[in-house]
């Protein structure tokens, strides 16, 4: 008997039987009906048993992949805050929380029952990044105003857990305390969910930068998480595991970043991972979290941001349908340089390529960028008259962030590479060897030379803030080579300040800090002491002077570049720094703002080089996100 079913049949087929007896044969059939019932009852049950060990012994069948999109309205697209991840799937799969810009500008927290077409947004949440949800789908937690905060699914106001310089993922777990990743090169923390002070529960090994986006596994006894190490980009990190109960860590993963586990039967799973766009797959067991087998590629396009985040989501049983969304990662990965003048007219510059930080020449003709590759990044210079890019740049690892010596003659960079990070010098000809200018005992970026290139201004990372330099810049009159004299601290908070930008007389430095709970502009004078002025009203960074003198230019976080003019007035009495309203650069529409420098101002002031995705002149925010029904079945069918 293949059912339950089969043997309700055969019984009562037998009682009919009995009944409807020629009445001789009646009392025989009486005496002989309770023995058929129990025999077929016997049968039955047997048959049943054998069914059910038969069932326990081979995994339930295959339910086959399906998928479907959900669309997004074009008057409140998906919208990044910060470098935070965008979507969240509670625990049961009814609820997607995501982040949308509302038709105000500002960027929230929303939520959507999968079945219900209503999307409800959460007050309170603005500038939110990075969302998760509690075990039981009641709360949301996420990261905002450098701090790490829940809601209420239905709404009402936030609560406040702990300080957060510069959040980084978090994973809440069934004990009831939350694993985060509280600042840009620090360790994971505990937090409890109702706040707290942070309890560290990793340290660094030698080598690594940053532990980031946790994954907190089921009976809150073992966190996976991405180790970052100095490479060319995150598909070169470290997923690690570690126990919270012994400290002892394992590396289960190489080569790939925000790792998360899916339950795909009872006691085991699936790991899966990114590397670039491709998330991959290798069964695991969170008992015994050790290197685990082959991986295979499970889903392609799949979009992350640009400090180790997957923009992806699952949620479902081991024993039930599960649910796997996320967001294409083709058109976010697609960019070129425009030349975008004041009327908002574009043109190429350079083909569609993985384009940063483009910087003009002091004479507006050449533009040095970085293009990053799978596992390194290079400085390149392209000659605008003969249009014509080179190589500048031949060390392992990423290589970015050129800055122009006044004179032309040379470029300084930042470095990844191993076993010598650090900023380094190269003649912009590409003649000579690249000199090494810093031992990078901490993470080094430049940005700005003073006018006279007597000084170079930069960025040095500590663990959880971003503090701005200054060093002179000198040559060594014995060998004739460049030196970078001793740091000098020019603004040094408990804040993240960066990107400092001399202006053009030497006199100001611009830079951004997020002192207000939100990246903006400001003014210093230099050296100082000194006024501050704030310059952005909005939200803004990566500050660009005129070489005229009269404008300071800036990103806005909806991907836009304000100009703002000013005058500055200098007296024995102290300069002071009067700037006027900001106003839109028209027609201009960066590609991933706020992460990356991405434009730069020609010394004539007349047109921007930008980095902008898809096509001319405008970055198409997504509008659709995709989602895979009976994902769990697809990886027990492709990773074996």
């Amino acid at each position: 008997m293949q059912a339950i079913g089969e043997a309700r049949i055969a019984i009562e087929e037998s009682l009919n039987g009995a009944i409807e007896a020629p009445a001789a044969a009646v009392s025989q059939k009486r005496v002989l009906v309770p023995w058929v019932v129990a025999g077929v009852s016997t049968l039955a049950l047997i048959a049943v048993g054998g069914v059910y060990f038969y069932n326990a012994s081979r995994p339930p069948p295959l339910r086959p992949l399906m998928r479907l999109n959900i669309d997004i309205d074009d008057s409140t697209p998906l919208a990044r805050t910060g470098s935070g991840n965008m979507l969240a799937l509670s625990p049961d799969g009814a609820r997607l929380a995501l982040m949308l810009r509302g038709t105000d500008g500002k960027v929230r927290l929303h939520t959507r029952l999968f079945n219900q077409g209503e999307i409800t947004p959460l007050m309170g949440t603005e500038s939110a990044f990075d969302p998760f949800f509690s075990p039981d789908g009641d709360w949301i937690g996420f990261f905002a105003d450098r701090k790490l905060k829940k809601i209420s699914v239905n709404g009402g106001a936030p609560v406040t857990l702990c300080d957060a310089p510069a959040g980084r993922g978090a994973s809440w777990g069934d004990d009831g305390n939350i694993i985060a990743a509280l600042d840009l090169r620090g360790v994971l923390s505990r937090i409890p969910s109702e706040g707290g002070p942070p309890v560290q529960v990793t340290k660094l090994n030698a080598g690594e930068n940053t532990h980031r986006w946790p994954q907190v596994l089921p009976g809150s006894q073992i966190v996976l998480f991405t180790a970052y190490v100095t490479a060319a980009s995150y598909d070169g990190a470290n997923v690690e595991a570690i126990s919270l109960k012994t400290g002892e860590r394992k590396t289960v993963a190489r080569g790939g970043f925000f790792p998360r586990y899916l339950p795909t039967s009872v006691g085991t799973g699936h790991l899966v991972y990114l590397r670039g766009n491709t998330l991959f797959a290798v069964p695991f067991d969170p008992r015994r979290p050790a290197p685990p087998g082959s991986s295979v590629p499970i889903v392609e396009d799949v979009g992350a941001n640009n400090v180790g985040g997957g923009d992806f989501a699952f949620a479902g049983s081991p024993t039930g349908p599960a649910t796997f969304v996320y967001l294409a990662g083709q058109e976010q990965a697609r960019r070129s340089i425009f030349w975008v003048d004041r009327q908002g007219k574009t043109q190429p510059l350079a083909p569609l390529g993985q384009y940063v930080v483009p910087r003009f020449s002091p004479d507006g003709r050449r533009l040095a960028f970085g293009i990053v590759a799978d596992q390194h990044g290079d400085i390149w210079v392209k000659d605008l008259d003969r249009d014509t890019p080179s190589r500048l740049t031949f060390l392992p690892g990423q290589n970015s962030f050129p800055v122009w010596t006044p004179d032309g003659k040379n470029i300084v960079f930042s470095s990844q590479n191993q076993p010598a990070p650090g900023m380094y010098l190269i003649r912009a000809d590409g003649s000579g060897e690249p000199q090494r200018l810093t031992d990078d005992k901490l993470l080094e970026t430049p940005y700005s030379f003073s006018p006279d290139g007597k000084r170079l201004a930069f960025c040095i990372g500590n663990v959880g803030t971003f503090d701005i330099f200054t060093a002179p810049f000198e040559t060594d009159p014995a060998s004739g080579r460049v030196r970078l004299g001793k740091a000098e601290l020019f603004l040094g908070t408990p804040f993240n300040e960066t990107s400092p930008a001399f202006s053009p007389d030497g006199r100001w430095l611009a830079y951004q800090s997020d002192e207000s709970g939100r990246m903006e502009v400001f003014v210093r004078q230099f050296p100082g002491p000194g006024g501050k002025w704030q310059i952005s009203t909005g939200g803004g960074g990566f500050p660009v002077w005129s070489r005229d003198g009269r404008e300071l230019l800036f990103e806005t976080p909806d991907f836009g570049v304000m100009v703002v003019s000013y005058t500055s007035i200098h007296k024995t009495g102290g300069d002071s720094f009067m700037a006027e309203k900001p106003r839109a650069w028209p027609g201009i529409h960066l590609w991933d703002a706020f992460v990356f420098p991405n434009y730069d101002l020609a010394p004539d002031g007349k047109r921007l080089a930008a980095l902008v995705a898809g096509d001319p002149g405008i970055q198409k925010p997504p509008t659709h996100l995709t989602v895979l029904l009976n994902f769990f079945d697809e990886l027990r069918r492709r990773a074996l």
